[in-house]
């Protein structure tokens, strides 16, 4: 079922057809490197997979054999010629952007003449309102358009369907020197703007001056697009000049770079059962400054959308209206922080081609395991720590058995699990609080036990199309288990809690029920939620998509902060150690730690970062050798590119460049330790992608101290089925089933 990725063109191919190829290389440089060219005919889709086609539109390319006269190319679409609506694109490559497709299958075939044998490609055609690998919609959906303000402050204004779509539209704004913002354009009254008029318009003195790459300063004017696509809200933003014409597929801004950054936003609580109101944020100078197009969608904001499988479906219709309406993009980057950084990886995984390098802040491996086994395990031990035995433990002690590096991470996690739970109660406790939803009008029909036919607002539920429910209700199931998981194990073998301590913490911790309520018995996680979490990537594997894209992972450092946060540092190192596994090296991967995070020269490092990522992409793109990509994107990392943290003590900003490890002794170790996160103290493998372990007999092995015989027998009544032995894995013994898998509607690769 795997599929390989399609490298910088978002393309595919007849079987019988090589590689996506171009006949010029990409290149920022005047140097041009051959490149092979096709001996056979072939037609592919630019815009997206020929089975994924959305809104009716495609880009397609025919590419010629050498030495053949473009005027033999014969294009039927189910049958109709429609040779004249291609264009040459050079001297061996015709492209047309096809419009109007019906619903369902269509044929494309081409031939060069009545001798040859001809070509065919199936495109398969959804509606642009989704779904295509996701599922049925989820409903209730709440319609946001009337909410979302566009970049001239105006609303999108009511949605034209059920849907919630809206025309498409642009706009363009420019920075004022004045206000320090962002502004309407006003377009003179005349079709065409002369530069005359240009000059004249009453807005030019307060229209700021941009410099791209260091080049000679222009008005800093950025279009705009915005429209809808997957129920979703985008926007596609670049610099361009009003005067010009305006950018179609074959005719680009000449103030864009060619490139695409594609950005995310954070969260997770309350993302569920609505379109959103803002997008990742597309208006982004630095990147302006470098040449770089923005785009960005309200269902990549995981405090909007929390499911990464819907987020990627939107990263895929997104990108394709962006091609259709723009061209084939040199290189597209994916970046975003926290929620964003889920997102990054697993569409990089899981549906390679999208996109070619991601850089990624605050991370995380994925919300199904890194972050919620966390938040499930600090809302256990909070609920034992203040209620069920609050005086037995010291705040180190409490402190030591979660692992983190701050004690009120405790509690501040307990909160986070709120994303779990499907209750709100008005006198329930912040830390164990649930049913957090982001829309009033969503409010009173959220789930209770009065309520049980209500919309449940937690992860599981907003991704039932993945896990399904439980038999004869409409919960959703879940791969959430505790079972056997000895809490605190490294805190007793350390000596910062007594055995007793260690006994009376894992008989009374419990678990949680179906509602997130405390019980005592542990929880197991439903055998065939846990096995499609893996199989289906909802857990990030590391070893598709990932293992031949670059990743620049940069952080600020949060484990020390005194109320908590869950961006700590050990969720970096989880996701290395899965490339590790999945791989044998993680020499594509790059973490760099305290930097000032900016495009300025006050705050330089940033930028440098998405300079350093176009070279090692360009470098890739240009690479034509005949080696496996995974093993050319580490050959074309820049030398200068390696693991660094910044010292900045005593107001200093200096560079160290060392590998970062989660347990070391160098000056970057120091700076910024990291710390476990409650099942590590509990034995888990460092990349904690285990849902459900394998049970063993308790083991004298297992414990640095002594432990009387009462002890002992204590011990196996705590766990009668016994512990965790780690080693062996997943007790679903599932695997990653492969890339570009679908849960419907479409048929291709269907789990």
């Amino acid at each position: 079922m795997f599929r390989p990725a399609s490298r910088i063109l978002f393309c595919s191919t007849l079987i019988l057809v090589a590689a996506c190829s171009t006949e010029e290389t990409v290149t920022t440089t005047a140097e041009v490197v051959p490149a092979p060219v096709n001996s056979e005919l072939s037609l592919q889709t630019l815009s997206t997979k020929p089975w994924l086609v959305t809104g009716g539109d495609v880009l397609v390319e025919v590419t010629l054999p050498a030495n053949t006269n473009p005027a033999q190319l014969q294009v039927t679409l189910n049958g109709a010629p429609i040779a004249n609506q291609f264009r040459a694109v050079s001297s061996l490559r015709m492209q047309a952007l096809l419009t109007g497709l019906a619903l369902g299958d269509s044929t494309l075939q081409a031939s060069l003449g009545p001798n040859s044998t001809p070509v065919s490609l199936l495109l398969t055609n959804y509606p642009s309102t989704g779904p295509i690998i996701s599922g049925p919609h989820e409903l209730p959906f709440y319609c946001q358009t009337e909410e979302f303000v566009t970049v001239s402050g105006e609303s999108l204004g009511a949605p034209v369907d059920t849907d919630c779509s809206v025309d498409t539209r642009v706009d363009y704004v420019y920075w004022s020197v004045g206000e320090q913002e962002f502004k309407p354009w006003i377009k003179p009254a005349s079709d065409v703007v002369t530069d005359e008029e240009f000059a004249q318009n009453e807005q030019a003195e307060d229209i700021a001056q941009i410099s791209v790459n260091g080049a000679e300063p222009i008005p800093f004017i950025v279009r705009v697009e915005t429209g809808t696509a997957n129920r979703a809200i985008y926007e596609i933003a670049m610099l361009h000049d009003p005067v010009s014409s305006q950018p179609d597929t074959w005719n680009r801004s000449e103030r864009w770079n060619g490139k695409l950054v594609y950005t995310h936003g954070g969260g997770c609580r309350g993302g569920w059962y609505q379109q959103g109101n803002s997008t990742g944020g597309v208006m982004r100078q630095g990147l302006f400054e470098q040449g770089y197009a923005v785009v960005s969608s309200t269902l990549n904001v995981f405090g909007q959308n929390c499911n990464d499988l819907l987020a990627s479906e939107t990263h895929i219709m997104v990108k394709e209206r962006f091609i259709e309406h723009y061209g084939v993009p040199i290189y597209t980057i994916a970046t975003g922080a926290s929620g964003g950084s889920y997102q990054s990886h697993q569409t990089a995984d899981n549906y390679p081609g999208v996109f070619d390098g991601i850089i990624v802040s605050s991370s995380f491996s994925d919300v199904a395991s890194s972050t919620i086994f966390t938040l499930a395990d600090a809302r256990l031990l909070h609920n034992y720590f203040t209620a069920v035995n609050p005086e037995s433990f010291t705040l180190e002690q409490q402190r030591a058995v979660a692992g983190f590096g701050s004690w009120g991470s405790i509690a501040n996690l307990s909160k986070g699990a709120a994303r779990l739970d499907p209750i709100y109660e008005f006198d329930t406790p912040l830390e164990e609080q649930g049913g957090e939803v982001s829309i009033a009008a969503l409010e009173n029909l959220r789930y209770s036990t009065s309520v049980p036919d209500g919309i449940r607002a937690t992860v599981y539920d907003h991704t039932i199309n993945v896990y399904g429910t439980v038999a004869d209700t409409l919960v959703a199931q879940r791969p959430l288990d505790n079972a056997g998981v000895q809490y605190g194990l490294a805190a007793l073998n350390e000596g910062a809690i007594s055995p007793q301590q260690f006994i009376d913490l894992n008989r009374d911790i419990g678990g949680f029920d179906r509602d997130m309520n405390h019980v005592p018995e542990r929880h197991y996680a439903d055998p065939s939620a846990a096995k499609v979490a893996i199989e289906s990537g909802r857990i990030l594997y590391g070893g598709a998509g990932l293992a031949e894209t670059p990743v620049i992972d940069y952080r600020s450092y949060t484990d020390h902060r005194e109320g908590g946060d869950i961006h700590m540092i050990v969720h970096q190192f989880s996701t290395r150690q899965r490339l590790r596994q999945a791989n044998g090296n993680a020499d594509n991967h790059v973490m760099l730690v305290g930097g000032a995070w900016g495009f300025t020269a006050e705050e330089p490092d940033l930028g440098e970062i998405f300079r350093q990522m176009d070279s090692w992409l360009m470098g890739i793109a240009n690479d034509r050798t005949d080696t496996e990509a995974p093993l050319k994107v580490v050959r074309n990392k820049p030398a200068s590119l390696n693991d660094a943290c910044w010292d900045n003590t005593d107001g200093a900003h200096l560079r160290l460049e060392q590998l970062q490890s989660f347990a070391g002794t160098s000056r970057c170790n120091e700076l910024y330790p990291a710390y476990p996160t409650p099942r590590h103290v509990a034995g888990a493998p460092l990349a904690n992608n285990i849902v459900s372990c394998r049970l063993r007999a308790l083991s004298p092995a297992d414990y640095n101290v002594g432990l009387s015989e009462e002890q002992w027998t204590q011990l196996h009544t705590v766990f009668p089925e016994g512990v965790c032995d780690w080693s062996l894995g997943d007790a679903s013994e599932a695997r990653y089933q492969g890339t570009w898998l679908s849960f419907g509607p479409s048929p291709v690769n269907r789990f």
